[in-house]
């Protein structure tokens, strides 16, 4: 059975995939390519090939996965 927690669901990932799918997290402003770190929930990681990771599982935490050019493929939760 799967884990079910009321404030994170997959309507919460499909809505950030959404927002930052193909796109870059930059350090300055959100445009049309680029997503600013400032603007990601405060609890947040960026995740690029070949990280180490901590197993600890926050479930309001926002993992960003990138691919190796530095974009946006995959975000979830814990």
């Amino acid at each position: 059975m799967p884990l079910v927690i009321p404030e994170v669901n997959d309507g919460d990932k499909n809505e950030w995939l959404t927002k930052l799918a193909g796109k870059t997290i930059t350090e300055g402003t959100s445009d049309v390519t680029s997503f600013a770190k400032k603007d990601l929930p405060k609890s947040h990681r960026i995740v690029k090939p070949g990280d180490m990771m901590t197993m600890d599982y926050r479930p309001e935490r926002l993992n960003v996965h990138l691919d190796d050019k530095g974009t946006v493929h995959d975000v979830n939760f814990g």
